[in-house]
C-alpha cells in the first residue's frame, strides 16, 4: 500500500526526467554487450592498431567489421539517447540527451560516409566507446539512485500483510488494508505491529529500533502508543487502531525519503542551467567551427572538428556530478538516521551561525532521574534510595518511576510493602519490614504537617529547588525526616559533547525554554550555551528565532513538541528530535530519528562535505570543457595543437569517471560529534 504510494511519487517526478521508462538493468545489459562488441571495433581500427602496435587477422571484409559493430552500437545502444533527446526537445529543454545524440549521429553518419562515399577518416571506435562510457555513466548514476530508493523498499518490507482483528472479543485474519480506526488488534509476541495505535490491554517490550534507532527495546503497556512496522517481543497486545496506511508514521517517512530524493537542490538547479548552457555553446561552436573550416581547409576537417567539438563537449560529467552526490548523500542521511524532509535544508546547514534548542526532552530526556541522595545520621544513600524505591514500586507518578529506575540500576533489592496507599498530590505511605510506616512525599507534605527537616539535608534542598529539582522527603512514623531524594529532568548524556562540538564549529547555541530563570541559568550552565531564554511562552519561541534572524544569522531551531512547530517552520533549518510529536516531526526540515542532539553536528558535516563534493564535480565538470572545446574547435592549430576525436572522447569519458569515483568518496566521509573529514 505505501510502496504503491512511492511509485506513484516517483512516477510524477518522472515526467521531467532524463530516465523516464528507463531500468537500471536496461542500461547495465545495453553497457556489457556494447562492451562486447566495442573490442572488434577497437581491434580493426587502425588508430588503434598503430598504437598499440598490433594487427588482428585479416580476412575478406575485415575492414568492415568497425562498420558493422558500431552500427549495431549504435542502433542498440545508442537509440536510447537519442529517445531521450527527442523528449528535451519536446519539453523545449534541450539537454545532455540532446548533445549525447548530436555527437553520436554526427559520428555515426560522418564514419558512414567516409566508410563508403567520402575521403578521411571515420570516427567508428570513438563512437563505439561513446556510447558504451555513456551506458556505464547512466547505469552507475540510476543504480546510486536506485540505492537510494532501495532504503523505502526496505521500509515498506517492515509492514505485515495480514493483522489479527478482535470480533466479540475473538481474533479473526485480514488484511491490514481492511483495518479501520477504532479497531482492535491482538499483536502476538514475536509478531509485527501492523498499524499505529494505543494499547488497551497487555505489556510487552517493543523493538522500534527500525523506525526510531533506539537499540534497546522499549517497554509498552496500557495507553502507550505503538508504531507500524515496530516489531512486539514478549507480551500478548491488544491495540487500538488510531492511523492506518497513508497516516501511519512508517508511510509518513517513506515519504519524506522520497522527497528528498526528488527534491533538487540549489547547485543541481545551476548544473542544470550550466547543461542547457553548455548545450547551446557546443551546438553554436560546433555550426561555427565547421563553417570555419569549411572555407579555411576542407569538408572533412570542417567535419571532423564539429564532430570532437559536440563529443568533447558531451555534458555527462555536468550530468552526473550532481545527482550521484545527491543521491549518495541522501543514501548516507537515511543510513545515519537523519530523515532530509527539504534538501535545500540540507544544502543550507553548511552556513548555520546559530542552533537553538527546546530544553524538555531535546536537551533533556523529558524524563525524571536521580541527581541527589540525602540521608541523616544512621541511614546510607543506599539505605534512603532502598526504602524510598521500595514504597515507590507500585506507584505510577513519573517521580515515583524515576526513583525505582534508580534502584534497578544501581542492583538495590526492593521490599515488599504492606498497607500501600497514595497520598493524592503529596505521594505514597506504607509499612516496610512489617513493622515500620514510611512515608515518601513532597514538601509540601511537610509544610502541612509542620514538620521539621535536618539542617543539611534543609540546605541541600533549597540549592536543588533553585536548579529546578524535584526533592522527594523520606518520612519515618509521621514525624522524622530521614532522607530526601533530587530529582531532574535528566540531561541527555550528548547534550554537552554537542554544545562543545558546534562551538568548535564556530557555531553560537542557544536554548529556549518556558522553565524559570534558575533551572534555565543551571542547566545553560551545566552545557556551557552561549546564551538562553527562560520564561518563553510557546507561542514566542518562534519570536526567538525571528530576532536573531533579523540580524542577519542563519539559525536552526531543534524541538520536539507540539508549541515548537511553528519555531520550526520559522527558522531557517527545523530540526526534529525524532521521538517527538507527529506536529513536530511534520513542522521539521530534518528528522534526527535516533532523537540523539549530536545528530545537528552529523547534518552540518554531511552538508559541508555534500556541498563540497557538488562544487568540486561543477568545477572539474564545466572547466574542463573551457578548456577542452576551444581546442578541439582547432584555435591552436597553426601551433601544432589539435585534439583528434579519439583524444576528446578520452578526455570526455575521463571527466566522467573523476567526477563519479569523487562523487563516491562521500561515503568516507565520517559523521560523529566533533569530527569529520
Amino acid at each position: 500500500m505505501e510502496h504503491s504510494h512511492h511509485e506513484h511519487q516517483h512516477s510524477e517526478h518522472q515526467e521531467h526526467d532524463k530516465h523516464a521508462g528507463h531500468s537500471v538493468a536496461m542500461f547495465k545489459d545495453k553497457f556489457w554487450l556494447s562492451l562486447i562488441f566495442t573490442i572488434p571495433v577497437l581491434a580493426y581500427s587502425e588508430m588503434i592498431q598503430h598504437w598499440l602496435n598490433f594487427t588482428p587477422p585479416a580476412f575478406p571484409g575485415s575492414q568492415y567489421v568497425p562498420f558493422v559493430f558500431s552500427t549495431i552500437i549504435f542502433f542498440y545502444g545508442g537509440l536510447v539517447f537519442i529517445k531521450g533527446a527527442w523528449g528535451e526537445l519536446k519539453a523545449k529543454l534541450p539537454g545532455m540527451m540532446t548533445l549525447i545524440s548530436l555527437a553520436i549521429i554526427t559520428a555515426y553518419v560522418y564514419s558512414v560516409a567516409t566508410q563508403f562515399w567520402l575521403a578521411g577518416e571515420g570516427f567508428f571506435w570513438e563512437l563505439a566507446t561513446l556510447v558504451t562510457i555513456m551506458l556505464l555513466g547512466h547505469w552507475l548514476e540510476m543504480a546510486s539512485v536506485a540505492k537510494a530508493e532501495g532504503a523505502l523498499d526496505a521500509i515498506s518490507k517492515l509492514l505485515p500483510d495480514k493483522a489479527e482483528k478482535l470480533i466479540n472479543g475473538k481474533p479473526k485474519q485480514v488484511l491490514v488494508s481492511k483495518l479501520k480506526v477504532g479497531d482492535l488488534v491482538l499483536i502476538r509476541p514475536g509478531s509485527r505491529i501492523p498499524v499505529d495505535g494505543v494499547i488497551t490491554d497487555g505489556k510487552s517490550s517493543v523493538d522500534e529500533a527500525a523506525i526510531t534507532g533506539e537499540s534497546k527495546p522499549v517497554s509498552k503497556t496500557v495507553n502507550d502508543e505503538v508504531i507500524a512496522g515496530t516489531g512486539n517481543q514478549d507480551g500478548s497486545l491488544t491495540v487500538k487502531v488510531t492511523k492506518i496506511g497513508q497516516d501511519t508514521a512508517l508511510a509518513g517517512i517513506m515519504r519524506l525519503v522520497a522527497e528528498a530524493q526528488s527534491s533538487k537542490s540549489n547547485v543541481q538547479v545551476l548544473a542544470d542551467k550550466a547543461a542547457f548552457a553548455l548545450t547551446i555553446i557546443a551546438i553554436a561552436t560546433a555550426v561555427i567551427t565547421f563553417v570555419y573550416w569549411l572555407f579555411a581547409k576542407d569538408t572533412a576537417f570542417a567535419l571532423e572538428r564539429s564532430v570532437t567539438v559536440l563529443i568533447i563537449a558531451c555534458p555527462h560529467a555536468l550530468g552526473l556530478a550532481i545527482p550521484l552526490v545527491v543521491s549518495i548523500s541522501t543514501a548516507i542521511s537515511a543510513k545515519s538516521g537523519l530523515l532530509v524532509r527539504k534538501r535545500l535544508a540540507l544544502e543550507a546547514a553548511r552556513n548555520l551561525d546559530w542552533v537553538l534548542f527546546d530544553k524538555t526532552g531535546t536537551l533533556t530526556k523529558g524524563e525524571h532521574g536521580v541527581t541527589d541522595i540525602w540521608a541523616t545520621k544512621g541511614y546510607t544513600q543506599e539505605d534512603i534510595l532502598h526504602l524510598t524505591a521500595s514504597l515507590e514500586q507500585n506507584s505510577e507518578h513519573i517521580v515515583g518511576k524515576g526513583i525505582v529506575s534508580e534502584a534497578q540500576k544501581e542492583h538495590v533489592h526492593l521490599d515488599k510493602v504492606d498497607d500501600f496507599s497514595a497520598l493524592p498530590g503529596l505521594g505514597v505511605k506504607g509499612k516496610l519490614h512489617g513493622k515500620d510506616n514510611f512515608v515518601a512525599a513532597s514538601y509540601r507534605y511537610i509544610k502541612e504537617n509542620k514538620l521539621k527537616v535536618p539542617g543539611d539535608i534543609e540546605q541541600c534542598s533549597k540549592q536543588a529547588a533553585k536548579e529546578g529539582k524535584t526533592e522527594v522527603y523520606l518520612i519515618k512514623d509521621g514525624k522524622e525526616v530521614v532522607g530526601a531524594i533530587a530529582l531532574a529532568d535528566v540531561l541527555r548524556e550528548q547534550s554537552k559533547q554537542t554544545i562543545a562540538a558546534l562551538k568548535a564549529e564556530g557555531v553560537k547555541t542557544a536554548m529556549v525554554t518556558g522553565d524559570s530563570q534558575d533551572v534555565a541559568t543551571y542547566v545553560a550552565k551545566q552545557l556551557g550555551l552561549d546564551q538562553y531564554f527562560a520564561e518563553v511562552r510557546p507561542e514566542d519561541k518562534a519570536n526567538k528565532v525571528k530576532e536573531l534572524q533579523h540580524s542577519g544569522n542563519k539559525v536552526a531551531f531543534v524541538g520536539d513538541g507540539i508549541n515548537d512547530a511553528p519555531a520550526l517552520t520559522t527558522a531557517d533549518i527545523g530540526l526534529a528530535i525524532g521521538a517527538g510529536t507527529d506536529v513536530a516531526i511534520k513542522s521539521a526540515d530534518i528528522i534526527l530519528v535516533k532523537s540523539d542532539p549530536r545528530d545537528v553536528l552529523r547534518v552540518i558535516h554531511l552538508s559541508k562535505a555534500t556541498y563540497r563534493k557538488m562544487t568540486q564535480n561543477l568545477i572539474w565538470a564545466t572547466g574542463y570543457n573551457v578548456i577542452a572545446i576551444p581546442l578541439a574547435a582547432g584555435v591552436l592549430y597553426s601551433s601544432g595543437i589539435l585534439l583528434s576525436p579519439a583524444i576528446g572522447a578520452i578526455l570526455m569519458s575521463l571527466s566522467t569517471v573523476v567526477v563519479a569515483v569523487n562523487a563516491q568518496l562521500l561515503r568516507r566521509v565520517h559523521y560523529h560529534a566533533g569530527h569529520s573529514h
